[in-house]
């Protein structure tokens, strides 16, 4: 009798045993359990911990509640002013609802990626490469907002959606190269034009201050030849100025004339007096002719005979 009470009760802690290991489950912290008995969903979600179910006729189903990043594949679209373009982003998502993630929806994760797919095309054709270049936190709203609307009856949240690259033709690369190339030549153009302009008009009131004052511009011009000099590699070239010469010039002008100098153009201008009178004369006394000059023998024999060549010497 001992042994058949001892046996049963060894069965019995058996079966219990076994009973507890098909029994027993454990839900994680970031886990939540739906338990389907018969296949139909008991109310009330299992939280984390230990947690029993009924053997072979309860099936626990346990959901993840962490955010789940989904990368989104590169799609290939047309923008709004007709520019092919690669487009591939990240998606940030969570399950709120574990009942409706499992029941609405087959799978949730592949639901949401192609919806994010559709909404990614649907946005590259609304959109212009400029937005999409250069304001993709707009579109990165907008975007969200299109995979968000039919997730919330699917029990999951979506928390973020970046757009990661836009890929861009190689012929589309250049011709936004010459353009950027373009437009910072043109400002930089503006900007010399700028300086150039606030430069004269700088230049033209020093100029004014150093018309002025004409020592300003012989100092500016010692300032000049220190910051020359100041590379003993370079050839200082040292312009006269040309006020100097018109100070020299003035000042000989107004120089009084020596006394020698007085004298002697005194002398020169008595000996001018004395020989005018006499010149005067010699003018007014008409010149008497001269009687001719009786002929020479020689005129009356007739010309001479030519001269014979003298003898050479032995």
């Amino acid at each position: 009798m001992v042994e058949e009470l001892l046996t049963a009760a060894i069965a019995a802690g058996v079966g219990v045993a076994v009973y507890l290991a098909g029994a027993a489950r454990v839900v994680k912290q970031y886990e939540r359990g739906l338990v389907f008995r018969f296949g139909r969903l008991r109310q009330g979600v299992r939280g984390p911990g230990f947690t029993m179910v009924v053997p072979v006729v309860d099936h626990i189903r346990k959901v993840n509640m962490q955010i789940v990043t989904l990368p989104v594949p590169a799609q290939e679209g047309i923008t709004r002013d007709n520019v092919t373009v690669r487009v591939d982003a990240v998606v940030y998502f969570r399950v709120i609802d574990p009942a409706n993630a499992i029941i609405e929806v087959e799978d949730y994760r592949f639901a949401v990626s192609q919806m994010a797919q559709t909404s990614l095309r649907s946005i590259i054709g609304k959109s212009d490469l400029d937005d999409l270049l250069s304001n993709r936190e707009k579109l990165n709203e907008g975007l969200e907002l299109m995979i968000d609307s039919p997730a919330v009856g699917w029990g999951v949240q979506i928390d973020r959606v970046e757009i990661k690259d836009v890929s861009l033709p190689e012929t589309m690369k250049r011709s936004m190269a010459r353009q950027a190339e373009a437009d910072r030549e043109r400002r930089a153009r503006v900007i010399n034009a700028d300086a150039e302009l606030q430069a004269s008009r700088k230049l033209a009131e020093a100029a004014g201050v150093m018309a002025d004052q004409p020592a300003a511009l012989q100092l500016r011009l010692l300032q000049t030849v220190v910051a020359v000099a100041a590379e003993k590699n370079s050839t200082l070239v040292l312009p006269f100025p040309v006020e100097l010469l018109r100070f020299l010039e003035r000042a000989t002008e107004a120089q009084p004339v020596p006394q020698e100098a007085a004298e002697r153009a005194g002398g020169s201008g008595a000996r001018t007096d004395r020989a005018a009178p006499a010149s005067r004369a010699q003018v007014a006394t008409p010149a008497e002719p001269r009687p001719p000059e009786p002929h020479s023998p020689e005129q009356a024999v007739g010309p001479k005979a030519p001269a014979e060549p003298p003898a050479s010497a032995a």
